[in-house]
């Protein structure tokens, strides 16, 4: 799939906390925990559970989700195909940061050894 310009911006206006819960469903659904699902979060973002708790509750967009991020300098090892786009191949810089989360959350989902989700 080729990003468009409406995407990116649906990507940037979309609120984390509205995301949020699927992203705990997706992961609980296939066994793993949320203390995991935390980890692999503060491993790309540098957020403790704290400070993501506080981004929930004041509904932050990605946009600025990610502004406030500290992002893992080995987030640029995460490839692949993720909601139809390969991520090597998307240009938007959010949208890139979003789909590296979504594809994180992916293989933690998938049940990948943790070490290897987080590139280490």
């Amino acid at each position: 799939m080729r990003e468009t310009e409406k995407h990116n911006q649906k990507v940037a206006t979309l609120t984390f906390a509205s995301v949020y819960p699927h992203y705990i469903k997706k992961v609980q659904s296939k066994g793993r925990t949320i203390k995991e699902l935390h980890q692999v979060i503060e491993w790309l973002t540098g957020f403790n559970e704290n400070k993501l708790s506080k981004l929930i509750e004041e509904n932050v967009t990605f946009e600025n989700f990610f502004d406030q991020a500290k992002l893992n300098s080995n987030a640029y090892l995460i490839k692949g195909v993720i909601c139809g786009y390969k991520i090597e191949e998307i240009e938007n810089p959010l949208t890139k940061k979003v789909r590296y989360l979504d594809k994180l959350i992916d293989e933690l989902a998938k049940g990948k050894e943790m070490e290897t989700i987080l590139r280490k």
